[in-house]
């Protein structure tokens, strides 16, 4: 299947409706500039076109619509327009964008913290290392993954399209799932600023070791698999976890410094399935945006920076 997806053929724009079919939400285009009275002018159109009487339809220089009005259809296009019109592009996603791939987001209406808000401990880093219950369910939890049966779906296959076309310059991922390289992206161009849970690190000796290996320990009978890298000392039986970046864990200054330095050069950032709301990656829209380029934001519901 990855291999027919890399001989398709490249159609200007396909990328843009397959992204659409991922969240089928909202779309919100960003201009660095925008006039104030064209603001106003637009602001009253699109209160004429849906029926509305507030000043959600444009604020702050941004569209917004809702799935199935005859505005989604018209930013698309011009979203459309955007991206032909653009030559070096940043790619921002987030859980979204895997959810068509049977991959639960986390703070949807069906995410996982949303529906268990005690899940959200296991991404907490000190109650992870104090804490050897929680680390068993969450190697039971691993185990269990939904990931490890997903697919790419149409959403990463656009953005295969994209770079195939030239216009990719990075693509930074919120995700850990490491479906954009199943789908053909280059390794080279995509940062995983919250890490891969395809590898599993340890936390005193940094030793990292394939999950598959780790998780195979663990349907052994290993409920809190240990390092078993050879230090000086002996064996060194550190705390293991997957190789993500937990709330309360610093992230890899250079994914971190290669995404910021991306998003100063690029001249759109196009952002997809993400709420927006974990920082410093969110911060990386703004970035973008005081330096001169476009925005599309694609997700399912309104984020924390519609308002730009």
């Amino acid at each position: 299947m990855k291999a027919a997806a890399a001989t398709r053929p490249v159609h200007r724009g396909l990328w843009v409706r397959a992204v659409m079919t991922n969240p089928r939400a909202t779309v919100c285009i960003q201009e660095p500039t925008l006039d104030t009275r064209a603001a106003d002018h637009t602001r009253a159109k699109l209160r004429e076109r849906s029926g509305r009487n507030d000043d959600k339809a444009t604020v702050g220089g941004y569209r917004w619509c809702d799935t199935g009005t005859m505005e989604l259809e018209e930013e698309v296009a011009r979203a459309r327009a955007i991206v032909d019109a653009s030559r070096r592009i940043v790619v921002l996603t987030g859980a979204g964008i895997s959810t068509d791939s049977g991959i639960p987001d986390f703070r949807g209406p069906d995410g996982v913290w949303t529906k268990n808000p005690e899940a959200e401990k296991l991404s907490t880093l000190q109650t992870y290392v104090a804490d050897p219950a929680v680390r068993r369910r969450a190697w039971l939890s691993r185990i269990n993954s939904p990931t490890w049966a997903a697919e790419p779906n149409a959403g990463h296959d656009a953005l295969v399209t994209l770079e195939r076309r030239g216009l990719l310059d990075t693509l930074v991922t919120q995700n850990i799932d490491g479906l954009h390289q199943a789908a053909g992206s280059d390794p080279d161009k995509v940062v995983e600023i919250h890490g891969t849970m395809r590898f599993v690190a340890c936390l005193s000796c940094g030793a990292r070791t394939p999950m598959s290996d780790v998780l195979d320990r663990v349907r052994a009978g290993e409920e809190d698999p240990t390092c078993t890298a050879v230090t000086q000392g002996g064996a060194c039986s550190g705390i293991l976890k997957s190789a993500t970046i937990s709330f309360g864990q610093n992230l890899v200054v250079e994914d971190l410094v290669r995404s910021e330095e991306a998003t100063r050069r690029c001249d759109l950032l196009l952002a997809v399935g993400s709420t927006l709301s974990v920082y410093p990656a969110a911060g990386l829209v703004p970035g973008a945006y005081r330096a001169g380029a476009r925005v599309v934001i694609v997700n399912g519901q309104p984020t924390e920076h519609d308002h730009i």
